[in-house]
């Protein structure tokens, strides 16, 4: 199964893209940067779980966003 099907990282990728867009104007840098990469490492994490071999790798990257995907 391809990430780009899970619901979860279609729903995580489009929560990160409307975050960088919200705060797009925000003027502290530091906190709009942070809260950015941070939204995009849900969906960055799940795809690369499901790139790995062996279905305990992949459980491994899912549990580290609290995401069980079965395949």
């Amino acid at each position: 199964m391809a990430f780009e099907d899970l619901d979860v990282w279609q729903r995580s990728a489009g929560l990160s893209a409307a975050i960088y867009k919200e705060l797009a104007n925000l003027r502290d840098y530091g906190f709009r940067d942070q809260v950015t990469r941070s939204g995009l490492s849900v969906p960055s994490n799940i795809a690369e779980g499901m790139e790995r071999s062996s279905n305990k790798e992949k459980s491994s990257f899912c549990l580290m966003q609290k995401v069980h995907v079965v395949s």
